[in-house]
């Protein structure tokens, strides 16, 4: 990686041009989808834990919750496959942190590289992460009887929709591993917002079963609408509303952690 870095052109005023920079972030996100490779346990966390997650709320609560398993699934995989999205965002800060508190970033620093490559490089290959654990989670739900019904373009809209969703979140996710002490400050804080965000939301359950104070929040909350936009596109259903919602709180997402983010990396040099 130095030797493709070191003779990277650079423009007047030491900036890296575009198109160097482009390169160079995406040898970053190389870099951290080869990481993969050298520590298997990762694939836990993008592979058992959502399979896990699909059996849990499928077997275990389906009865309960819809009648029967079968009924469950149907309303509650795109829920699930949108909560381990934003959960797995949490990954991210973890390795921002644990590369600043080894140096990682000061070495990186020190090469003639765009300074947004790393950052960027980052959040790419986690995408990258997330997109692999949305397919598997989509190809468990068939075998288990989930049917998208909404063709290959609903389909293909919705994860697209999470990809976009995810790279706004991941602004977050970065501010946090840069602001954050050390990992076990990363991982509370990120279950401390992540967890009843979602879990107050549409992903599991229907808004008109709750309290009316608590649908108050729910209406407004950007899980429902991510959760209700996902589920149409897979299902056929109302799409129009929550997917615009969805996109206006991705760009509100991204306008203001974005600017945070790059702030706090840059005080970090």
């Amino acid at each position: 990686m130095t030797a493709s870095t070191a003779g990277a052109p650079v423009a007047a005023g030491g900036r890296v041009r575009p198109g160097a920079g482009l390169r160079q972030t995406a040898t970053m996100a190389w870099r951290s989808l080869v990481a993969v490779k050298h520590n298997p346990l990762e694939l836990v966390d993008y592979s058992i834990t959502p399979i896990m997650f699909v059996f849990l709320f499928t077997y275990v609560l389906g009865g309960q919750m819809a009648g029967s398993p079968d009924a469950y699934l149907t309303y509650a995989l795109p829920g699930i496959i949108v909560q381990n999205t934003l959960f797995m965002t949490t990954y991210t800060a973890l390795a921002l942190n644990t590369d600043l508190t080894k140096g990682v970033f000061d070495r990186l620093r020190s090469l003639p590289i765009a300074r947004s490559a790393p950052l960027i490089g980052r959040i790419t290959a986690d995408l990258a992460k997330h997109l692999w654990a949305t397919l598997l989670m989509l190809a468990l739900g068939l075998v288990l009887g989930f049917r998208v019904t909404g063709g290959l373009g609903g389909l293909l809209a919705g994860v697209l929709l999470l990809v976009v969703f995810a790279a706004a979140v991941s602004w977050s996710a970065v501010l946090i591993g840069m602001l954050a002490g050390d990992a076990e400050k990363v991982q509370a804080f990120g279950f401390t917002l992540i967890f009843p965000i979602t879990f107050t939301s549409s992903a599991f359950v229907r808004v008109d079963t709750m309290p009316g104070w608590l649908q108050a929040w729910a209406d407004v909350n950007p899980v429902t609408h991510l959760s209700d936009a996902f589920r149409g596109l897979l299902l056929g259903g109302e799409v129009g509303r929550p997917l615009l919602w969805s996109l206006v709180w991705a760009v509100g997402i991204a306008a203001v952690f974005y600017p945070l983010a790059m702030r706090a990396y840059r005080a970090k040099a």
